[in-house]
C-alpha cells in the first residue's frame, strides 16, 4: 500500500472532470474512488470505471492492483480510499479563502441549509450540501464542488455517534458555524441527551479554538449551556425573543409560517444582549467587511408548515444579513422556497389535506409536529405516526410519551405504524392509572408497516380529512400517500 500524496492527488483532480463513487455513473475523465460499504466493494468495479471513461481510479485493494498490470498507471493504490477522498476534499476547501459555514443540529439541518442557501444565492455563487448528503462521504464530495467561482459554501454535517462532528469539522474547516438545536435523536448511538449535546458542541469547540464565529439561537437554553463551555467563542445571536419577532396567527385553511419582525440588524441585537459580539477584525479575517442593517418592520412569509421552523428562518436571515445580503432579497428568497422530500410541507389531494413531515423523526421533532398540528385551524384531524428509530433503551418510554401527547389532541383517529409504537401501546394498555384512562376511548389502529396501513386506507377511502404524517425515514410512510 502507498501513503496518500494528497498534493499529487489534487493535481489529478484538478485535471479531471470531477469525482465519482459509483461505477454506474461515470463521466469521461472523472476520478473514481472505490469506496467500500457493508454490501459492496468499489475496488471490484475500478477497472470497469476506467473502461467507461474514468481517467484514474483510487483503490485500496492490492489484489486488484496486482491482477491488472495493464491498468496500473491509472490505478492509484492507497491505504484507505475513504481517507483519501476526505483528505482531498479538505485540501480543495483550503485552496479558497471564502466564507464556509458548517451546520449541524438534531432537527432542521437540511431545511435550514436550504433556506440559508436560497438567501445567500441572491448575492453570491453558493456551493451547498445536496439533499442530506451530510456524512463522512457526502461532506468531502461537497467540498470538492468548491471552485474558483464559489463565493460562499454551506456544508451540512450529520452525526449519529460521539466524535463524528469533530471528524467532519476537521474536513470542513469552517470559519462560521451553526447548531440548529439539540434534541433526543440517535440516542442509540449517542447514549444519552448529554451525549448529543457533547457531540454537536464539537462544532462550537472548533470555532472557539480557531477564533471563528458561531451564529447562535440565544433563546435556546441548551445551546446557551453549550456555548458557556466555550467562553472565547465569538457569537452572532438570533432568536424570536432577541430579534423581537412574532409568529403571525394563522387564518383558517392557511397553515404556513409567517413571521413579523424588525429588519435584521445583528450589531444592535448583539449590543442589547451584552454578548461577546464580533469585532471588525475577526469579521475581516473571515471574508466579511460589514453588517447589513436596514431598519424597518418586515413580514417574512414562507411555504413551511410548523412554527418550529421559525428558528430556521431566523438563522437564514441572521447569516444572510451578516454576509451583507439585502434583507428584501433574503426575505423574497425564503418566501419562494418550497420544501420537498417530505419535510414540513402541505399537499392537497383530491380528497384530503396532508401535512407531511415524514423524512425523519425523534421525540423532539415528533413533539413539535404534534403541538403545531394542534394549533392548526383544520377540522377532522387524523394522525399517522411511524416509528422513531435509534432510541435504544429509551424507545418504549419515548413512544409512550408521544402516544399520550397524541391522545391529548383528541384526533378523530390515530394510526400507529411499526413495532416500537406497538410495544408502547400494548404497555400502556396494561398499565393502570392515567395512561390507561387516556387510552380508554382513544380510536387507535396498529399496523406492522406502512404497506399494511396503505391497504387499510384504500379500503376506508377517507375524505375531507386533514392528516399529520410523521415518522422516521425507515418507516416509509410515503407509501400511504397514494391512498389518501
Amino acid at each position: 500500500m502507498k501513503n496518500i500524496d494528497v498534493a499529487k492527488l489534487y493535481e489529478l483532480f484538478s485535471a479531471s472532470s470531477g469525482v465519482s463513487t459509483d461505477s454506474r455513473k461515470i463521466e469521461k475523465d472523472c476520478l473514481f474512488f472505490a469506496l467500500r460499504g457493508e454490501n459492496f466493494n468499489g475496488n471490484h468495479y475500478a477497472c470497469i470505471a476506467l473502461e467507461q471513461g474514468a481517467s484514474y481510479a483510487v483503490i485500496d485493494d492490492e489484489v486488484v492492483y496486482e491482477n491488472n498490470p495493464e491498468k496500473q498507471e491509472r490505478l492509484i493504490l492507497v491505504e484507505d480510499v475513504l481517507l483519501a477522498l476526505q483528505q482531498l476534499g479538505r485540501y480543495n476547501r483550503l485552496q479558497y479563502r471564502i466564507p464556509v459555514i458548517g451546520l449541524t443540529g438534531t432537527n432542521g439541518k437540511t431545511t435550514t441549509k436550504e433556506l440559508i442557501t436560497a438567501a445567500l444565492a441572491t448575492k453570491y455563487n453558493v456551493v451547498s450540501t445536496t439533499g442530506n448528503l451530510n456524512n463522512h462521504i457526502g461532506v468531502p464530495l461537497t467540498l470538492l464542488k468548491i471552485n474558483a467561482d464559489t463565493q460562499v459554501a454551506v456544508i451540512e454535517m450529520g452525526a449519529s455517534a460521539p466524535g463524528e462532528i469533530h471528524t467532519l469539522v476537521t474536513l470542513v474547516c469552517p470559519n462560521f458555524g451553526l447548531v440548529t438545536n439539540v434534541g433526543k435523536g440517535h440516542l442509540l448511538g449517542f447514549g444519552s441527551f448529554e451525549g448529543v449535546k457533547k457531540t454537536k458542541g464539537e462544532l462550537y469547540e472548533d470555532l472557539a479554538e480557531h477564533k471563528k464565529i458561531a451564529f447562535v439561537n440565544v433563546d435556546n437554553p441548551h445551546l446557551m449551556s453549550m456555548i458557556s463551555r466555550c467562553p472565547s467563542l465569538n457569537i452572532v445571536p438570533y432568536g424570536l425573543k432577541s430579534n423581537c419577532a412574532d409568529i403571525a396567527v394563522n387564518e383558517e385553511g392557511d397553515p404556513f409560517l409567517k413571521i413579523i419582525m424588525p429588519n435584521p440588524c445583528i450589531t444592535a441585537v448583539c449590543e442589547n444582549l451584552n454578548c461577546s459580539g464580533v469585532t471588525s477584525s475577526i469579521a475581516a479575517e473571515n471574508g466579511v467587511t460589514g453588517v447589513n442593517c436596514e431598519p424597518a418592520e418586515i413580514e417574512v412569509k414562507t411555504n413551511l408548515i410548523g412554527n418550529y421552523n421559525a428558528d430556521n428562518v431566523l438563522a437564514a436571515l441572521c447569516i444572510s444579513s451578516y454576509l451583507n445580503v439585502p434583507t428584501s432579497d433574503a426575505v423574497a428568497a425564503i418566501a419562494a422556497y418550497v420544501p420537498s422530500n417530505n419535510r414540513s410541507q402541505m399537499t392537497k389531494t383530491d380528497r384530503n389535506t396532508l401535512i407531511i413531515d415524514a423524512y425523519n423523526a425523534n421525540p423532539t421533532s415528533m413533539r413539535a409536529a404534534l403541538e403545531n398540528f394542534k394549533m392548526l385551524k383544520f377540522n377532522h384531524k387524523i394522525l399517522i405516526l411511524g416509528n422513531m428509530l435509534e432510541l435504544g433503551e429509551d424507545s418504549v418510554k419515548e413512544h409512550c410519551d408521544i402516544i399520550e401527547l397524541a391522545a391529548l389532541l383528541c384526533p378523530e383517529h390515530i394510526y400507529l405504524v411499526g413495532e416500537e409504537f406497538k410495544k408502547a401501546y400494548r404497555q400502556m394498555r396494561e398499565d393502570s392509572g392515567m395512561q390507561k384512562a387516556v387510552l380508554r376511548n382513544l380510536p387507535v389502529t396498529l399496523f406492522d408497516d406502512s404497506a399494511a396501513l396503505r391497504d387499510q386506507l384504500r379500503k376506508e377511502s377517507p375524505s375531507g380529512k386533514t392528516f399529520l404524517i410523521k415518522g422516521s425515514r425507515g418507516t416509509r410512510l410515503e407509501r400511504v400517500f397514494e391512498a389518501l
